[in-house]
């Protein structure tokens, strides 16, 4: 029976460890800290070494990561063979296939994914994250400095104008979309609700890789952005 080693992000920890749940291999669970790919150094860094002190026993270490800001690229299979899905972010994988994020993506280029995972860290926009950010800038600098803090910390929101809202329809997830609700009226954004597909993920802890979705590195091999439909690809080291 085979065994494989996970390292994931955090934000996709429920939807992962429900589908392993259901198959019959058997996994090892490592979930790295949510927000590492607003730093892809520190991202490279963290997941490189967690696939390096996995052992040497797995069948495959099964990479939770799109793409994320290129904090991928550069990662090498050293000792044991290394599978990825082909994916700019985390939202490929609860929206079932690359090909169907990047249609959405460019009938709504303003978008803003709520999920599960992400509502969780509590760092979506929203009004909740605006006064948590607000109050810890006036307790540091003061009201005049935190009112202009704000503002420019605001700015980007002008880039937005959907809120997404999507899951793979487990568990009771009615507070979640009524979250995104409530932070798309509070930012003036449209809300908009997705159903996703399980496909890829469940593909991923079952063994059931093709070439069209996934990325597999044998040991020798590192991970290169491709710049094309595939996203990535591997070359050697």
């Amino acid at each position: 029976m085979p065994r494989y080693n996970i390292i994931a992000c955090r934000v996709l920890w429920r939807e992962i460890c429900y589908y392993a749940s259901l198959s019959r291999n058997v996994f090892d669970f490592h979930f790295l800290e949510q927000g590492l790919h607003n730093t892809p150094d520190i991202l490279k860094k963290e997941l490189q070494e967690s696939i390096d002190k996995a052992g040497d026993e797995f069948s495959a270490i099964l990479i939770g990561y799109g793409l994320c800001s290129n904090g991928i690229v550069g990662i090498e299979a050293r000792k044991t063979r290394l599978v990825v899905v082909r994916g700019h972010d985390c939202i490929t994988h609860l929206l079932g296939s690359k090909e169907r994020y990047r249609q959405y993506f460019d009938a709504h280029p303003g978008t803003y994914w709520y999920t599960p995972g992400w509502i969780d860290t509590g760092g979506q926009p929203g009004k909740k994250r605006y006064e948590q950010t607000y109050q810890s800038y006036v307790d540091k600098y003061g009201e005049d400095n935190a009112q202009y803090l704000m503002e420019m910390q605001q700015g980007w929101f002008k880039e937005y104008s959907n809120a997404a809202y999507t899951d793979l329809g487990f568990g009771t997830n009615d507070h979640y979309k009524e979250y995104t609700k409530q932070c798309a009226e509070w930012l003036g954004w449209n809300y908009d609700e997705l159903q996703g597909d399980p496909r890829l993920i469940k593909s991923l802890v079952d063994g059931d890789w093709n070439s069209e979705d996934f990325l597999i590195l044998e040991p020798g091999q590192r991970i290169v952005a491709s710049y094309d439909e595939g996203i990535i690809r591997a070359e050697e080291i």
